[in-house]
Order: C-alpha cells, then structure tokens, then sequence
C-alpha cells in the first residue's frame, strides 16, 4: 500500500506561514532545493489545499516568464506533469494536471491507495494534513525546519488533542543550518 506523507517546510517554532502570511523565510537555497527535487521524484500524485495550489501555480508558467535555472527546469519538468489532487470549496477549476477533489480526504486517499502505483501520496497543506491527520491517515511526517522563529501563524501540526506516536526514520542538516527530520507513524 502507497503511504501518505506530509512533507513541508515550517520554523523552528512549528509554522508554515508566519502572522502576516509569509513565508519568505523559508525560500530554498541550493542544497535545500536539491533536495525536495529529489523528494517529489518519490511521488506519484500531490493533494493540495487551495492556497498551496495557487501559490504552485508559479511553477506552470515560470519557463515562460523568466530564464529559470538547470534546478527550476528539473523541478518544472517533474512538478508540472504530476497528478495533482486540490481541496477547495471556492475554486470551479483547476490548471494543468491537476484537478479537483470530488470527494473527501479520506474518500480521495482510499481511492487512490486502490490504484496502482509505487510512489508516495504526498499531502501539501497545514488544514487539509490535519484532516488527513485526524482520519490517522498520514503515515510518516516530513519536516524541513528552517532556522527561524516566527511567533506565530499557521502551525505544521494540528492543534487536537490526539496523541500520535512516531519513530524518527531519517534526518539530515544542511549547511544553512535546514534540518530535515522524517517520522513514521507507529501503528
């Protein structure tokens, strides 16, 4: 069975967007680029919040609209033709290879898992994680822990009272001080 995973980036204190939204401080170097090119290699299809998708949707015209760089381009060339499942109430349409979830995240999961495929189903978004999170859908937690405290704002783990058990499977640091932590659900 394909494992869900949330992978994303988030400060020190635990958020993902800081009290005024942004979210600049976690700007990829290099290194650090590098490597979540070499993650979303391991996935077979993305499920997106609304407010993920609109700010990756950057990455379907930045060939056209500036001169990306040899890591832009292999990110394009493995973001843009990734299946991509988005969550959202407001929106009617969805670009590219991407296309709107007709049922809930539990339901889309489910559906997903009984297709074949090898790859991860990777969940980008702090609310639709915690629904998946909520269902005890989310198998392993991927975080990229940037060396900043924000204060505030949107946090990488849901605010529930439920305990989860993890097993630490994978770290890494890079030389701007990003670490890299992996956790597997125990079951």
């Amino acid at each position: 069975m394909r494992s869900v995973t949330y992978s994303m980036g988030c400060s020190l204190d635990g958020y993902i967007v800081g009290p005024d939204g942004g979210f600049n401080w976690s700007a990829p170097d290099k290194e650090v680029f590098r490597f979540w090119i070499e993650e979303i290699r391991k996935v077979d299809v993305h499920l997106l919040g609304r407010r993920l998708y609109e700010t990756m949707l950057y990455w379907e015209t930045a060939e056209d609209e500036g001169e990306p760089d040899d890591a832009e381009l292999e990110w394009i060339a493995l973001w843009n033709p990734l299946p991509k499942v988005v969550f959202s109430t407001t929106l009617s349409e969805v670009r590219g290879r991407a296309r709107l979830a007709s049922g809930s995240v539990a339901e889309e999961i489910e559906r997903l898992r009984a297709e074949p495929g090898e790859g991860d189903i990777a969940i980008g978004g702090a609310m639709l994680a915690a629904e998946a999170a909520a269902a005890d859908l989310i198998d392993e937690y991927r975080m990229v822990v940037h060396p900043v405290l924000v204060g505030g704002g949107t946090p990488y783990f849901p605010r529930e009272e439920r305990r989860v058990d993890l097993e630490l499977v994978e770290t890494r640091t890079f030389g701007s001080g990003v670490v890299y932590l992996r956790h597997r659900v125990k079951r």
